[in-house]
């Protein structure tokens, strides 16, 4: 089979997933407009090869070597619109570096996403999982977002209330493949109120008058409580949280927190979201380590790579977690990052 230019063979994805597993993609091309993207897609749709759209690889698990096409969105791009005074819109193309971005907008004094800085991985990949941390998430100052629907081979633009962000979840995971997402639009603003409510950020400002605050100075705060509790990707391979926090409805908190009364969680009027962290380290997870993978021993959500593991490594001791937290408090942890490959679960 002769090969178009962009498009090279058997490529280590390596250094393209935060896990830092060692497979390979049987043909791999970086796409960097979406004229570029439509004709990848069509060479691949003509071979019948599966695809796989790639962001900046740090919310999946390769559990083997990908048969298909790898397409690794580049497209980039910084755009201020609709700029009123107090509020602009930014418009921010797919490959744009996600923390980069939160950085850019915190300097020109508009909020809103400063709590989400330090999450890794690309602008593209945020609306997916509807990224979140410290009390916000990424639906909250999403305007819209353009994407190419694979059915049809159009451009569209898809509303944050089409997008059906919820808890980590979004329309591009629950139709995984129908969308490659190209732009994303995000309204920001100067007089916006800074979500300090989390309690880390709390102690962080505890002696500080949080009145006179910048974007920038909460995003620098965000960044030490993350480097303080959760390992650095590039010197421990990992995801970041690799389990969702559970959602209870409020009867059921009620009745583990009578047989658990030191359970942490964050207990609404209908439902209490329960720290998967507590429920992972009072089984003893936290700190285990095998041969090549573990748990961090600061962060029970953190599932590392130590030394040279594979994602079934991996995904096998998300199980043996699972299952545990499974027989012990009758809850069951569903993973936050996808699965590429035979999980072989």
């Amino acid at each position: 089979m002769s090969l178009p230019p962009t498009i090279r063979e058997w490529v280590s994805l390596r250094c393209k997933n935060s896990l830092g597993v060692a497979v390979r993609a049987h043909y791999f091309t970086e796409v960097h407009s979406i004229d570029d993207l439509r004709g990848a897609l069509d060479w691949a749709d003509a071979r019948h090869l599966e695809t796989l759209i790639l962001g900046g690889g740090s919310n999946l698990v390769f559990a083997g070597d990908f048969q298909g096409l790898v397409l690794q969105v580049s497209i980039t791009g910084r755009r201020w619109q609709d700029v009123d005074g107090e509020a602009a819109t930014l418009e921010l193309g797919a490959g744009e570096p996600w923390h980069d971005a939160v950085i850019y907008a915190a300097k020109a004094g508009y909020r809103g996403i400063e709590n989400l800085a330090l999450i890794p991985g690309s602008v593209g990949a945020a609306p997916v999982q509807n990224i979140g941390a410290y009390g916000s998430e990424l639906g909250d100052t999403l305007v819209d977002v353009t994407a190419l629907d694979r059915k049809t081979g159009e451009e569209v633009l898809l509303t944050a209330e089409q997008c059906r962000f919820s808890y980590r979840d979004s329309l591009f995971k629950q139709e995984s493949g129908h969308y490659v997402i190209l732009l994303v639009r995000l309204r920001l603003s100067r007089s916006r109120a800074l979500q300090l409510d989390y309690r880390d950020l709390k102690d962080y400002f505890s002696d500080q008058n949080t009145r006179q605050l910048t974007p920038l100075e909460v995003a620098r705060a965000v960044m030490a409580v993350r480097r303080r509790k959760l390992p650095d990707p590039a010197q421990i391979p990992n995801v970041g949280s690799f389990f969702k926090n559970p959602v209870l409805p409020i009867a059921e908190w009620h009745a583990l927190k009578a047989q658990h009364p030191d359970i942490a969680g964050y207990p609404g009027e209908t439902s209490a979201k329960v720290a998967a962290a507590w429920l992972i380290d009072q089984c003893g997870w936290k700190g285990y380590r095998d041969d090549r993978v573990g748990v961090h021993n600061h962060q029970a959500l953190v599932l590392v790579n130590h030394s040279g593991g594979s994602g079934q490594d991996i995904l096998n001791l998300a199980s043996r977690i699972r299952e545990d937290v499974r027989l012990r408090f009758g809850i069951e942890l569903e993973m936050e990052p996808g699965v590429v490959g035979d999980a072989g679960l």
